[in-house]
C-alpha cells in the first residue's frame, strides 16, 4: 500500500462520524488532495507550527480544528474530516483525538470501521453504544469504552438525554495487528483512584488496570489538587508521551499547559507534572512513534 493510500485508509477506511452523504463527499474530496509523505513516523513532517523544542510539540486548544454541525460541536487536534493540517496528521500511533459534544437526543448513526483501535472516555453525560456484535451498552463519566474495529465492526453512539448535552473524547490508535477479530470492551472506574495520582485505564495487556488494545500504549488519568507533582515514567523504549489538558492548568517540565493544550514529548523516559490550578485533570497517552 502506498503512502497516500494509507493515509486514505487511515482517513476513510475506518469509518468517519459524518452527519451526512455530503459531508462524506467533501471529505473524500480533501483527502484526494493529500500530496505523497515521507516514511511514516512523527518526524515525517515539519511541524513548524508546533514543534517548540527538538523532542517536543505544544497543540494550544485554539489551533486545534474546529467543526460545528448544529448537534455536534467537534474539536480536533489531529487531522479529521474537513480539518486537514499536513503537519498534524498523528503523533506517532495516535491517529485522531476528538474533543465532542453531542446535543440532547442526537448522536452518530450506524457506521462502519475497520483496523482501528477506538477509545472513547465521557467528561459529562452519557452515551448509548450499539454495535454489530450484538452489544448495547450506555457509557458514562468513569467508564472507559475500547473496541478493536479489526476485520470491520458497525456501531452507533446516541445521547439518549432528552434535556442534557454529552460531552466525551474520541481517540483513535493504529493498531499493531491487523485484521483482528472485533471487540468491544467497557469498564467502569473509580473516580477516587486518581486523585492525586495517576490512573491506568489502558494498556496492552488483558490482565491488567483498565481496558486493553492491541498496541503498545497506556493511557492514564488523573484529577491533582494545585501544587501536587507527580512524575511519570514511560513503560517502552521508543514510545513517546502526549498530554490533553481536560481541566484547568499544569505544568510539564517547564512548559505551562492550559484546559484542552496537548502537549506530545519522545525521545524521553519520564516526564515531571505539576498541577497549577485546583483540580486540574490530565489525560496522559504514551504510544509508540512509530506506525507498523
Amino acid at each position: 500500500m502506498d503512502r497516500k493510500d494509507f493515509i486514505k485508509k487511515g482517513l476513510m477506511g475506518t469509518g468517519m462520524f459524518v452527519a451526512s452523504a455530503a459531508m462524506g463527499d467533501v471529505l473524500k474530496n480533501d483527502i484526494d488532495e493529500i500530496k505523497e509523505l515521507e516514511p511514516v513516523g512523527f518526524n515525517h513532517l515539519p511541524n513548524t507550527d508546533s514543534k517548540i523544542l527538538e523532542n517536543t510539540v505544544l497543540h494550544k486548544a485554539e489551533s486545534r480544528g474546529h467543526a460545528s454541525h448544529g448537534w455536534l460541536d467537534s474539536h480536533h487536534t489531529f487531522s479529521f474530516a474537513n480539518y486537514h493540517n499536513p503537519e498534524r496528521m498523528h503523533f506517532g500511533v495516535l491517529r485522531v483525538l476528538n474533543d465532542d459534544r453531542v446535543d440532547a437526543g442526537m448522536g452518530f448513526g450506524r457506521h462502519p470501521h475497520d483496523n482501528m483501535e477506538i477509545i472513547s472516555i465521557p467528561l459529562e453525560g452519557d452515551l448509548e453504544h450499539q454495535d454489530s456484535m450484538g452489544n448495547t451498552a450506555v457509557i458514562k463519566k468513569g467508564d472507559i469504552q475500547a473496541m478493536s474495529a479489526g476485520t470491520g465492526i458497525f456501531h452507533s453512539e446516541y445521547n439518549k438525554n432528552k434535556d442534557r448535552l454529552t460531552k466525551f473524547l474520541q481517540i483513535w490508535v493504529y493498531p499493531n495487528k491487523r485484521n483482528v477479530s472485533p471487540r468491544y470492551d467497557q469498564i467502569a472506574l473509580n473516580l477516587s483512584d486518581r486523585h492525586n495520582k495517576l490512573q491506568q485505564i489502558l494498556s496492552p495487556n488483558a490482565d491488567d488496570e483498565g481496558v486493553w488494545i492491541h498496541q503498545d500504549a497506556w493511557f492514564h488519568l488523573g484529577t491533582f489538587d494545585k501544587d501536587t507533582k507527580v512524575e511519570y515514567d514511560l513503560k517502552k523504549k521508543g514510545n513517546g508521551i502526549y498530554a490533553f489538558v481536560i481541566k484547568g492548568d499544569f505544568q510539564i517540565g517547564n512548559i505551562e499547559v492550559n484546559e484542552r493544550d496537548g502537549l506530545g514529548i519522545w525521545d524521553t523516559s519520564a516526564i515531571d507534572i505539576q498541577a497549577k490550578s485546583q483540580d486540574a485533570e490530565i489525560l496522559l497517552m504514551e504510544v509508540p512513534m512509530q506506525i507498523g
